[in-house]
């Protein structure tokens, strides 16, 4: 039993020592062929050794076997021996034309970099025993066509070198094709190097460092370049195929609106692709065309926004205010649309940035012509905002009141090559002109107000709280008060911290800081106004000078502290009422409402 066990072992043990002889067999790959490569440009074969002893970085030399040489072979180049390429090879190897380039210790690739018609064939790579037993594959062959160049490319328009405004749309065109026995694709790109003078790339020539801007892949796909894509999709850049002329693809890119970071030397680039056996695609050949240069003209180095008239401008009140802003140095060849804006900075005293109160928008005239107006609505009916002129705009109030005094600013922004933007869209320059500060010139305005409660009997609930107003406005022609009545609520008593009898209940002054309820107005037209809500109220005027308010059958709502307040009203030249800022508030009057006996 125990020898049978045994042999079982011995036996078990030779089985696994095979399959793992047969598991760390040499093996050496390369790709699967046949491989179509184009003459006068690279040549580049893979090659790895896998399942060896010995040391991590391994040998390899490379042959030849010639189509034209009946099968005899030929050393290419070695990776230990300088003395291994055969005469065809040992100026271009010396030269580095021929060369090893190593991946890792065990995987490298055999480089021609310029290949010529005499080196089809096929090749070998080989490698050296390293191993205590000769088991597996040392060397791999593939086979390689060379097929003819024919890549052609061209241009039939360079750039001129010529500044080219901010805003014009970009044309470039380059023309295609390739005339080959085998099936390729071909790709074409257009693109933009960093700096330096663009040189023509002929057969195997190395291509610049460049940002892509936009393609047409080898599947015919449209793909842009990463930086390029928000403006591709926004269609600002396109790339489309026409048919050309002898056989020739046309490939014509558009730029529209360029802009300063386009300045830079252009390049067309096709190249030619091949699907290999292992279903990979390998770029077999490419040519880059240089297009020229483009200088983009910044829009800031030329345009101008200037308002008139300049300075300061002094108006009688209900005079009629006109300022025009023009816009200058927009290139003629660049379709552009302007937003306009006209704003004021509420305060005369300060001309700087930042100080003199809030700007605020008067109006604007927008892109598409449509004019809208400030917080001021009623403006769009005493004012217009016109294009009087290409690049001029007039702001006009047919009667300036004492609260369009300020400084004002022509606000133009510019879309650089777009004619209709969207609301998102970004302008391209937004400039501003110098201040045009306006001062209106006002008569001196007196205003005095006086609330008073009329003697009477106590008022309870169900009563009518009869309040006067004496108001008074003193100036030169034509006056009115415009009057406000409002109601401050009754504080609650407090008591005396530590004292709790009712002798020591006390009223705080009133609460200024409370924010009062508006009950009724008296305009200066006479029309009048009720805002409070649940009582009977009517306001009136009793003189010239003197002003009612009266609350219907009141209820413990209305008790409060009231006060009026009064605002001066002119009159211009043409009628119109305006407001001249002089206003009075007057005294509180505290009314109670007693229960009924």
């Amino acid at each position: 039993m125990r020898t049978m066990m045994a042999s079982m072992k011995t036996a078990l043990f030779v089985v696994l020592q095979g399959v793992l002889q047969y598991a760390v067999c040499r093996d050496v790959t390369l790709p699967t062929g046949t491989l179509y490569r184009v003459a006068g440009f690279p040549l580049s074969l893979p090659c790895a050794v896998s399942g060896y002893e010995g040391p991590r970085t391994q040998e390899f030399e490379w042959f030849l076997y010639r189509d034209d040489a009946g099968g005899r072979q030929m050393g290419v180049v070695s990776t230990r021996d300088n003395g291994f390429p055969y005469a065809p090879f040992q100026a271009r190897v010396r030269n580095g034309e021929v060369r090893v380039e190593r991946d890792s210790g065990d995987k490298v690739r055999l480089v021609i970099q310029r290949l010529r018609v005499d080196d089809q064939g096929k090749y070998e790579c080989y490698t050296p025993s390293t191993d205590s037993t000769y088991q597996g594959n040392y060397s791999a062959t593939v086979p390689v066509k060379v097929i003819p160049d024919t890549l052609q490319i061209s241009f039939s328009r360079s750039l001129t070198g010529q500044p080219v405004p901010e805003g014009a749309e970009l044309t470039l065109t380059c023309s295609a094709g390739i005339q080959s026995e085998q099936l390729t694709h071909l790709s074409i790109t257009f693109g933009k190097r960093s700096g330096g003078d663009g040189l023509e790339s002929g057969a195997g020539g190395e291509v610049s460092t460049v940002r892509e801007i936009i393609s047409i892949d080898k599947l015919l796909g449209v793909v842009p370049g990463r930086s390029y894509k928000k403006r591709y999709d926004d269609e600002e850049i396109t790339l489309e195929k026409r048919n050309g002329e002898a056989g020739l693809g046309l490939y014509v890119m558009k730029m529209r609106g360029v802009q300063p970071d386009d300045t830079g030397s252009y390049f067309c680039e096709a190249s030619q692709w091949i699907l290999d056996p292992d279903r990979s695609w390998q770029k077999i050949a490419q040519r880059t065309l240089d297009i020229g240069n483009l200088t983009v003209q910044q829009l800031a180095e030329s345009l101008s926004v200037t308002s008139s008239p300049r300075g300061e401008v002094t108006l009688q009140v209900g005079s009629p205010l006109i300022l025009t802003c023009e816009v200058l140095g927009l290139p003629s060849e660049v379709s552009s649309a302007l937003l306009v804006q006209w704003m004021k900075r509420g305060s005369v005293s300060s001309d700087v940035a930042g100080t003199g109160g809030v700007e605020v928008e008067v109006a604007r005239m927008s892109p598409d012509g449509v004019v809208s107006w400030g917080d001021d609505l009623s403006r769009a009916s005493g004012g217009s905002m016109e294009k009087v002129a290409e690049g001029r705009y007039s702001l006009k109030l047919f009667s300036a009141r004492p609260l369009d005094s300020g400084v004002y600013r022509c606000v133009v922004s510019v879309y650089a090559g777009r004619r209709n933007p969207g609301p998102s869209t970004p302008a391209t320059l937004t400039q501003r002109s110098e201040g045009v500060t306006v001062n209106l010139k006002t008569k001196d305005v007196l205003v005095s107000a006086v609330a008073q409660l009329p003697r009477g009997p106590l008022l309870k609930r169900g009563s009518t709280i009869t309040l006067i107003c004496n108001a008074t406005v003193t100036t030169t022609g034509p006056a009115q008060a415009q009057l406000q009545w409002l109601r401050w609520p009754i504080p609650e008593p407090v008591n005396k911290k530590g004292q709790s009898t009712a002798s020591d209940v006390t009223l705080p002054d009133p609460p200024v800081e409370e924010k009062p309820r508006l009950v009724a107005a008296l305009m200066y037209n006479g029309v009048a106004k009720i805002y409070a809500n649940g009582s009977e109220v009517s306001v009136d005027r009793l003189s010239a000078v003197s002003y009612r308010l009266r609350v219907h059958t009141a209820t413990m709502d209305d008790q409060g502290m009231y006060a009026c307040h009064a605002e001066a009203w002119g009159q211009d030249p043409h009628g119109g009422w305006y407001n001249t800022g002089a206003k009075a508030e007057s005294n509180t009057v505290t009314v109670y409402l007693y229960a009924r006996g």
